[in-house]
């Protein structure tokens, strides 16, 4: 009964209709267990399903961090701007 699970990318090779199958999945189960996540991925609406703190980086290095909806609404640095324009 794990506390903390770490994903890294997992659901990027998956159709959308899957990947949102496996998102709900995670998210009831995270609820249901109390569980804590570090989502890893470069599919920024991944993350927005899945987040309540994002941490955005850059060549290995922290460049924005915040409260998903701070990050999502007003995003400070350029690169946030661009990966969330990317998504739309």
């Amino acid at each position: 009964k794990p506390k903390l699970i770490i994903f890294d990318e997992p659901t990027s090779a998956l159709d959308v209709s899957i990947q949102t199958q496996i998102l709900d999945l995670l998210n009831l189960l995270q609820q249901k267990n109390n569980l804590t996540y570090i989502f890893i991925s470069h599919d920024i609406n991944v993350i927005k399903a899945v987040s309540d703190y994002i941490i955005v980086m850059k060549n290995g290095k922290i460049i924005e961090k915040g409260e998903k909806n701070k990050i999502i609404k007003n995003p400070k640095n350029q690169y946030t701007q661009k990966l969330l324009l990317s998504s739309l």
